[in-house]
């Protein structure tokens, strides 16, 4: 991995995580949970997922369901900067003339599913999985879930389906940020061990920093070293990741903050991401 490499994702991902704080204001959105994805869904679009804004209908595109959608800000940012969709449409977050709102809607390109209600999109990924696997496509479904949202009975369920069908085409990544909405997530119903518990559902699983894209980068190429079906990432990561004022704290779920509010923000995520940036450059060389 070369420093342009990390120089250009680390970039990408700080405008992402600036879109999400602009969109925290006039009716706001679920800011700490999008930030916790942001790397996530950066590190997919540009490292894994074999699609394009030119090739949104080509058939054999590879798909991405977000099912924990309240996390919609992180993948409108990401589809605006990789030229899925007008950046002007940002905009238009919560007004009633456009669809850019807190959950995914398919009137905006890139977009391949409704979401919002939890739970639901592993299944629809299996369901896209399979006619791949009758049809004998090459193309991959990634599926990318809350930790929380693995409380869902429906999730075990799909787990179950999608290792009796030997599913080697999807993905799930789960963005395991510690919280379910505003409460701990192993302070309601504990998840841990979860990689064991993924194994014993027959999947092949890896545990990662979900902040680093070395990190990622290496537990992908692991899962696909070994896989014989389906397959999990676990991404460690923090709620809020970028401002240090909000990480990890409950009541920064959702947020509504005052345009000044906005700007002091802006001040303190381009801080910490100077910081960043040096680190890593200072890795690598």
């Amino acid at each position: 991995m070369t420093f342009n490499q990390i120089s250009y994702r680390e970039q990408l991902a700080l405008r992402v995580r600036e879109h999400v704080i602009r969109m925290a204001t006039d009716g706001g959105c679920f800011i700490g949970a999008s930030l916790s994805c942001v790397d996530l869904l950066t590190y997919l679009y540009v490292d894994v997922l074999r699609v394009l804004p030119e090739t949104l209908e080509d058939p054999n595109r590879d798909y991405l369901l977000l099912s924990k959608g309240h996390d919609v800000p992180a993948l409108y940012g990401v589809l605006t900067e990789l030229g899925f969709m007008d950046p002007g449409r940002l905009r238009n977050h919560l007004k009633t003339n456009d669809a850019i709102y807190w959950h995914p809607n398919r009137a905006v390109p890139g977009i391949e599913f409704h979401s919002g209600s939890l739970g639901h999109l592993l299944s629809v990924g299996i369901g896209i999985a399979y006619d791949m696997t009758l049809r004998g496509g090459t193309n991959r479904v990634f599926v990318v879930c809350g930790d929380g949202e693995l409380n869902e009975g429906s999730m075990w369920e799909a787990m179950l389906v999608a290792h009796a069908y030997s599913l080697r085409s999807l993905t799930l990544i789960v963005d395991r940020n510690g919280f379910q909405a505003n409460l701990p997530t192993e302070d309601l119903l504990p998840l841990e061990p979860l990689e064991d518990k993924f194994r014993s559902f027959g999947w092949t699983a890896a545990r990662t920093n979900g902040h680093s894209f070395a990190g990622l980068e290496k537990a992908f190429a692991d899962i696909e070293a070994r896989r014989s079906g389906p397959a999990v990432v676990i991404a460690d990561t923090v709620r809020g990741k970028g401002l240090p004022s909000i990480e990890r704290r409950a009541d920064r779920w959702f947020a509504n903050f005052s345009h000044k509010e906005i700007d002091m923000l802006l001040a303190e995520l381009r801080t910490g991401a100077h910081t960043t940036l040096t680190s890593e450059a200072l890795l690598v060389r």
